[in-house]
Protein backbone atom coordinates (compact mmCIF):
# COMPACT_ATOMS: atom_id res chain seq x y z
CA UNK A 1 0.00 0.00 0.00
CA UNK A 2 1.58 3.42 -0.94
CA UNK A 3 1.32 6.13 1.67
CA UNK A 4 -0.46 8.60 -0.28
CA UNK A 5 -3.38 5.55 -0.63
CA UNK A 6 -2.86 5.12 3.53
CA UNK A 7 -2.79 8.86 3.91
CA UNK A 8 -6.81 8.67 2.55
CA UNK A 9 -7.46 5.89 4.12
CA UNK A 10 -6.72 7.39 7.64
CA UNK A 11 -8.46 10.66 6.41
CA UNK A 12 -11.40 8.59 5.28
CA UNK A 13 -11.97 6.25 8.71
CA UNK A 14 -11.72 9.96 11.00
CA UNK A 15 -14.24 11.73 8.50
CA UNK A 16 -16.78 8.94 9.09
CA UNK A 17 -16.16 8.53 13.04
CA UNK A 18 -16.75 12.14 13.09
CA UNK A 19 -19.88 11.77 11.37
CA UNK A 20 -21.26 9.69 13.84
CA UNK A 21 -19.94 11.33 16.75
CA UNK A 22 -19.29 14.81 15.81
CA UNK A 23 -16.95 17.07 18.41
CA UNK A 24 -19.07 19.39 19.97
CA UNK A 25 -17.51 22.17 21.44
CA UNK A 26 -18.70 22.73 25.10
CA UNK A 27 -21.41 25.45 25.99
CA UNK A 28 -19.90 28.28 27.81
CA UNK A 29 -21.45 29.09 31.11
CA UNK A 30 -23.15 32.57 30.96
CA UNK A 31 -21.52 35.45 32.35
CA UNK A 32 -22.78 36.80 36.09
CA UNK A 33 -22.79 40.20 34.39
CA UNK A 34 -22.41 42.27 31.90
CA UNK A 35 -19.75 45.20 31.49
CA UNK A 36 -19.83 48.63 29.80
CA UNK A 37 -17.02 50.43 30.36
CA UNK A 38 -16.71 54.49 30.10
CA UNK A 39 -14.85 57.44 31.20
CA UNK A 40 -11.40 57.60 32.20
CA UNK A 41 -9.69 57.83 35.95
CA UNK A 42 -10.17 56.09 39.00
CA UNK A 43 -12.28 52.96 38.93
CA UNK A 44 -16.09 52.91 39.73
CA UNK A 45 -17.99 50.08 40.01
CA UNK A 46 -22.14 50.87 39.44
CA UNK A 47 -24.31 47.95 40.14
CA UNK A 48 -28.15 48.06 39.57
CA UNK A 49 -31.15 46.81 41.50
CA UNK A 50 -33.60 44.02 41.05
CA UNK A 51 -34.37 43.11 37.31
CA UNK A 52 -32.66 46.42 36.40
CA UNK A 53 -30.56 47.58 33.26
CA UNK A 54 -27.19 49.15 33.43
CA UNK A 55 -29.11 52.03 31.80
CA UNK A 56 -30.06 53.02 35.40
CA UNK A 57 -26.99 54.92 35.80
CA UNK A 58 -26.57 56.37 32.23
CA UNK A 59 -26.91 59.95 34.06
CA UNK A 60 -24.20 58.86 36.97
CA UNK A 61 -21.81 58.30 33.89
CA UNK A 62 -22.56 61.43 32.01
CA UNK A 63 -22.08 63.14 35.44
CA UNK A 64 -18.68 60.94 36.53
CA UNK A 65 -16.97 60.06 33.48
CA UNK A 66 -14.56 62.86 33.55
CA UNK A 67 -13.30 61.98 37.01
CA UNK A 68 -13.77 58.07 36.67
CA UNK A 69 -13.37 55.14 34.72
CA UNK A 70 -16.96 53.84 34.95
CA UNK A 71 -17.70 50.04 35.03
CA UNK A 72 -21.75 49.54 34.91
CA UNK A 73 -23.23 46.21 35.35
CA UNK A 74 -26.10 44.80 33.84
CA UNK A 75 -26.24 41.37 36.48
CA UNK A 76 -27.29 37.98 34.56
CA UNK A 77 -30.95 37.13 33.88
CA UNK A 78 -32.26 41.11 34.10
CA UNK A 79 -32.94 43.10 31.06
CA UNK A 80 -32.67 41.06 28.59
CA UNK A 81 -29.37 38.74 29.85
CA UNK A 82 -29.07 35.49 30.00
CA UNK A 83 -29.57 33.88 33.58
CA UNK A 84 -27.50 32.11 35.62
CA UNK A 85 -27.65 29.16 37.77
CA UNK A 86 -28.71 29.11 41.34
CA UNK A 87 -27.12 30.62 43.59
CA UNK A 88 -27.47 33.88 42.56
CA UNK A 89 -25.88 36.61 45.22
CA UNK A 90 -23.11 35.16 46.04
CA UNK A 91 -22.38 33.99 42.48
CA UNK A 92 -21.97 37.76 41.38
CA UNK A 93 -20.31 38.44 44.59
CA UNK A 94 -17.24 36.01 43.89
CA UNK A 95 -17.20 37.04 39.94
CA UNK A 96 -17.26 40.79 40.64
CA UNK A 97 -14.06 40.33 43.34
CA UNK A 98 -12.15 38.14 40.19
CA UNK A 99 -12.83 41.14 37.86
CA UNK A 100 -11.48 43.55 40.09
CA UNK A 101 -8.48 41.93 40.33
CA UNK A 102 -8.15 40.31 36.78
CA UNK A 103 -8.43 43.89 36.27
CA UNK A 104 -5.73 45.46 38.21
CA UNK A 105 -8.33 47.97 40.13
CA UNK A 106 -6.60 49.45 42.74
CA UNK A 107 -9.72 49.96 45.37
CA UNK A 108 -12.24 50.83 43.47
CA UNK A 109 -15.77 53.27 44.30
CA UNK A 110 -18.30 50.83 44.26
CA UNK A 111 -21.76 52.20 43.62
CA UNK A 112 -24.66 49.93 43.96
CA UNK A 113 -28.92 50.85 43.88
CA UNK A 114 -31.11 48.26 46.24
CA UNK A 115 -29.75 44.62 45.22
CA UNK A 116 -26.82 46.24 43.83
CA UNK A 117 -26.11 47.96 47.03
CA UNK A 118 -26.58 44.48 49.32
CA UNK A 119 -23.83 43.11 46.67
CA UNK A 120 -21.48 46.03 47.18
CA UNK A 121 -21.99 45.56 51.17
CA UNK A 122 -21.38 42.26 50.70
CA UNK A 123 -18.58 42.59 48.94
CA UNK A 124 -16.58 44.70 51.16
CA UNK A 125 -17.87 42.29 54.40
CA UNK A 126 -15.80 39.43 52.44
CA UNK A 127 -12.85 41.49 50.17
CA UNK A 128 -12.45 44.30 52.68
CA UNK A 129 -8.79 45.33 51.16
CA UNK A 130 -9.95 44.81 47.64
CA UNK A 131 -13.01 47.94 47.70
CA UNK A 132 -12.53 51.82 48.23
CA UNK A 133 -15.60 53.93 49.00
CA UNK A 134 -19.27 52.75 49.07
CA UNK A 135 -22.46 54.35 47.79
CA UNK A 136 -25.70 52.23 49.11
CA UNK A 137 -28.71 53.42 47.77
CA UNK A 138 -31.72 52.47 49.49
CA UNK A 139 -30.45 49.03 50.69
CA UNK A 140 -30.28 47.12 53.74
CA UNK A 141 -28.27 44.81 55.01
CA UNK A 142 -31.15 42.32 55.88
CA UNK A 143 -34.39 43.14 53.78
CA UNK A 144 -36.61 40.65 55.52
CA UNK A 145 -36.32 42.83 58.89
CA UNK A 146 -38.62 45.46 57.07
CA UNK A 147 -41.34 43.39 57.44
CA UNK A 148 -40.24 41.91 61.28
CA UNK A 149 -37.29 43.18 62.76
CA UNK A 150 -37.29 39.59 64.31
CA UNK A 151 -36.54 37.93 61.19
CA UNK A 152 -33.89 35.92 60.75
CA UNK A 153 -32.78 34.50 57.69
CA UNK A 154 -33.44 30.95 58.74
CA UNK A 155 -37.20 31.93 59.97
CA UNK A 156 -37.97 33.26 56.36
CA UNK A 157 -36.58 30.79 54.05
CA UNK A 158 -40.58 29.33 53.43
CA UNK A 159 -41.62 32.55 52.68
CA UNK A 160 -38.72 33.37 50.76
CA UNK A 161 -39.45 29.88 49.10
CA UNK A 162 -43.05 31.00 48.02
CA UNK A 163 -41.55 34.36 46.63
CA UNK A 164 -39.15 32.36 44.42
CA UNK A 165 -41.89 30.41 42.65
CA UNK A 166 -44.23 33.53 42.71
CA UNK A 167 -41.35 35.51 40.44
CA UNK A 168 -40.55 32.34 38.61
CA UNK A 169 -43.80 31.06 37.22
CA UNK A 170 -44.94 32.52 34.09
CA UNK A 171 -46.62 35.94 34.32
CA UNK A 172 -50.06 36.35 34.26
CA UNK A 173 -52.48 39.82 34.80
CA UNK A 174 -52.06 39.32 38.61
CA UNK A 175 -47.84 39.23 38.55
CA UNK A 176 -48.18 42.10 35.74
CA UNK A 177 -50.18 44.14 38.29
CA UNK A 178 -48.19 43.69 41.51
CA UNK A 179 -44.93 44.44 39.60
CA UNK A 180 -46.85 47.40 38.09
CA UNK A 181 -48.07 48.60 41.25
CA UNK A 182 -44.35 47.98 43.29
CA UNK A 183 -42.75 50.13 40.04
CA UNK A 184 -45.22 53.19 40.82
CA UNK A 185 -43.84 53.06 44.41
CA UNK A 186 -40.33 53.28 43.44
CA UNK A 187 -40.16 56.10 40.44
CA UNK A 188 -42.31 59.27 40.18
CA UNK A 189 -42.05 60.44 36.50
CA UNK A 190 -44.75 57.91 34.25
CA UNK A 191 -41.20 58.45 31.47
CA UNK A 192 -38.72 56.11 33.87
CA UNK A 193 -42.15 53.76 35.24
CA UNK A 194 -42.36 52.77 31.40
CA UNK A 195 -38.55 52.50 31.21
CA UNK A 196 -37.92 50.42 34.51
CA UNK A 197 -41.27 48.30 33.67
CA UNK A 198 -39.59 47.59 30.24
CA UNK A 199 -36.77 45.86 32.08
CA UNK A 200 -38.87 44.26 34.73
CA UNK A 201 -40.61 42.56 31.24
CA UNK A 202 -37.69 41.46 30.01
CA UNK A 203 -35.94 40.12 32.95
CA UNK A 204 -35.56 36.00 32.89
CA UNK A 205 -38.02 35.23 35.79
CA UNK A 206 -36.08 32.54 37.03
CA UNK A 207 -33.21 34.99 37.52
CA UNK A 208 -36.15 37.38 39.43
CA UNK A 209 -37.02 34.09 41.99
CA UNK A 210 -33.28 33.15 42.74
CA UNK A 211 -32.34 37.05 43.36
CA UNK A 212 -35.33 37.59 45.37
CA UNK A 213 -34.90 34.35 47.33
CA UNK A 214 -31.19 35.52 47.99
CA UNK A 215 -32.09 39.17 49.07
CA UNK A 216 -35.00 37.74 51.34
CA UNK A 217 -32.34 35.15 53.05
CA UNK A 218 -29.02 36.96 53.07
CA UNK A 219 -28.51 38.88 56.53
CA UNK A 220 -25.06 41.24 56.40
CA UNK A 221 -25.83 43.05 59.67
CA UNK A 222 -23.83 40.65 62.07
CA UNK A 223 -20.72 41.57 59.52
CA UNK A 224 -20.61 45.24 58.85
CA UNK A 225 -17.62 45.33 61.42
CA UNK A 226 -15.98 43.76 58.86
CA UNK A 227 -16.34 46.58 56.48
CA UNK A 228 -13.39 49.14 56.50
CA UNK A 229 -14.12 51.61 53.36
CA UNK A 230 -15.89 55.00 53.88
CA UNK A 231 -19.63 54.49 53.06
CA UNK A 232 -22.51 56.56 52.23
CA UNK A 233 -25.73 55.35 52.50
CA UNK A 234 -28.33 57.55 50.91
CA UNK A 235 -32.31 56.24 52.28
CA UNK A 236 -36.29 57.40 51.07
CA UNK A 237 -39.23 57.44 52.43
CA UNK A 238 -42.04 59.17 50.85
CA UNK A 239 -43.16 56.22 49.12
CA UNK A 240 -44.11 54.46 52.45
CA UNK A 241 -45.03 57.71 54.34
CA UNK A 242 -48.74 56.05 54.39
CA UNK A 243 -46.96 53.21 56.08
CA UNK A 244 -44.39 55.15 58.48
CA UNK A 245 -42.63 58.67 59.60
CA UNK A 246 -39.75 59.89 58.22
CA UNK A 247 -38.65 59.10 61.87
CA UNK A 248 -39.44 55.82 61.45
CA UNK A 249 -37.61 54.73 58.16
CA UNK A 250 -34.61 56.91 59.85
CA UNK A 251 -34.63 54.53 62.88
CA UNK A 252 -34.66 51.64 60.83
CA UNK A 253 -31.74 52.25 58.46
CA UNK A 254 -29.75 53.03 61.89
CA UNK A 255 -30.90 49.98 63.44
CA UNK A 256 -30.03 47.71 60.16
CA UNK A 257 -26.53 49.72 60.03
CA UNK A 258 -26.01 49.58 63.79
CA UNK A 259 -22.50 47.51 63.44
CA UNK A 260 -20.83 49.76 60.30
CA UNK A 261 -18.23 51.76 61.93
CA UNK A 262 -18.25 54.98 60.19
CA UNK A 263 -20.62 56.28 57.50
CA UNK A 264 -22.35 59.04 56.54
CA UNK A 265 -25.95 58.97 55.95
CA UNK A 266 -28.56 60.95 53.80
CA UNK A 267 -32.25 60.28 53.98
CA UNK A 268 -34.05 61.99 50.79
CA UNK A 269 -37.30 64.16 51.09
CA UNK A 270 -37.62 64.31 47.32
CA UNK A 271 -37.27 60.63 45.74
CA UNK A 272 -38.59 57.43 45.78
CA UNK A 273 -36.87 54.44 45.41
CA UNK A 274 -34.73 55.50 42.01
CA UNK A 275 -33.05 58.07 43.82
CA UNK A 276 -30.55 58.91 40.79
CA UNK A 277 -33.83 59.05 38.19
CA UNK A 278 -35.94 61.06 41.03
CA UNK A 279 -33.85 63.46 42.51
CA UNK A 280 -30.49 64.04 40.61
CA UNK A 281 -29.60 67.25 41.84
CA UNK A 282 -29.63 65.81 45.46
CA UNK A 283 -28.34 62.60 44.40
CA UNK A 284 -25.17 64.11 42.71
CA UNK A 285 -24.45 66.71 45.61
CA UNK A 286 -24.33 63.88 47.65
CA UNK A 287 -21.92 61.54 46.23
CA UNK A 288 -19.73 65.22 45.09
CA UNK A 289 -19.38 66.09 49.04
CA UNK A 290 -19.01 62.62 49.63
CA UNK A 291 -16.05 61.41 47.33
CA UNK A 292 -14.62 64.72 47.22
CA UNK A 293 -14.27 64.47 51.11
CA UNK A 294 -12.69 60.96 50.79
CA UNK A 295 -10.46 61.77 47.76
CA UNK A 296 -9.07 64.85 49.03
CA UNK A 297 -5.58 64.85 50.62
CA UNK A 298 -5.63 64.64 54.32
CA UNK A 299 -4.24 68.09 56.23
CA UNK A 300 -6.35 70.25 52.79
CA UNK A 301 -9.49 72.36 53.63
CA UNK A 302 -12.31 72.16 50.76
CA UNK A 303 -11.62 75.43 48.05
CA UNK A 304 -8.05 75.25 49.07
CA UNK A 305 -5.10 74.32 45.98
CA UNK A 306 -4.08 70.70 46.36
Amino acid sequence: MTKTKRSFIIHAALGALLTIHPITAATPKPASFHVEVTGHGKPMILIPGFASSGKTWDSTVAHFKDQYECHVLTLAGFAGEPRIEAPFLETVRKDLAAYIRENKMNKPVIVGHSLGGTLALWLAEQEPDLVGPLVIVDSLPFLAAVMNPKNTAESVKAQAEQMRKMYSGPATDQTEKMGEMAVKAMVTSPADFEMVMAWNRKSDRVAMGNAMYDMMTTDLRGDLDKITSPTLVLGTWIAYKQYATRDEVEKNFRTQYAKLKSYDFVLSDKARHFVMLDDPDGFFQALDHFLGERERPRGSLPGSEN
